[in-house]
């Protein structure tokens, strides 16, 4: 169930591993922050089979407020929206956040940044030097504090589109 009202902001929010237990509330955060952008429940289920380490829920005082999906996937492509990966590739080129959603009353606390470094590590344990996102509903801006760049590119222009007019897709380059 998704927190309604505040919450007592003297715990911060912590990112830890995503649960199957989580996945309904995952659900409902993600209709509520991506009315727009929806992903089946079989999507996230996927996600957490193939990669449970790029599977995270930011929880505060036990409640979950938000959650986010990455995975390795090759640069200059992207999942289309709403659709099963079925394997990730043999011979990934990036860690791919796939998805990140925080509840408002989260927000503001430094969770984008917490999860950055969270998956920086996880990149450099498997050799990986670039995170890649689409950013949606202009939050490129918010993207380009933590250095990602902004990338124009033909061979994904399509697939980009598919996630609304105010997608763009973005690069950080770790090393």
């Amino acid at each position: 169930m998704i927190a309604s009202g505040s919450i007592n902001s003297a715990q911060i929010a912590k990112w830890r591993s995503t649960t199957e237990n989580d996945l309904n509330t995952i659900e409902e955060i993600a209709k509520a922050v991506h009315p727009d952008l929806s992903e089946s429940p079989e999507v996230f289920t996927e996600k957490l089979r193939l990669f449970p380490r790029g599977c995270f829920v930011l929880v505060q005082e036990g409640v979950v407020l938000g959650y986010a999906f990455v995975h390795p996937w090759c640069l200059n492509d992207i999942p289309k929206l709403n659709a099963l990966l079925l394997r990730l590739p043999s011979a990934p080129e990036c860690i791919l956040i796939h998805d990140v959603a925080v509840l408002l009353q989260a927000r503001g606390q430094g969770a984008s940044r917490t999860l950055i470094g969270l998956i920086a590590e996880l990149a450099k344990k498997r050799n990986i030097s670039y995170l890649a996102l689409v950013s949606v509903y202009n939050s490129h801006l918010h993207w380009t504090r933590f250095g990602f760049k902004l990338v124009n590119n033909d061979i994904i222009a399509d697939k980009v589109a598919s996630y609304g007019e105010t997608a763009r897709y973005m690069v950080l380059r770790l090393c």
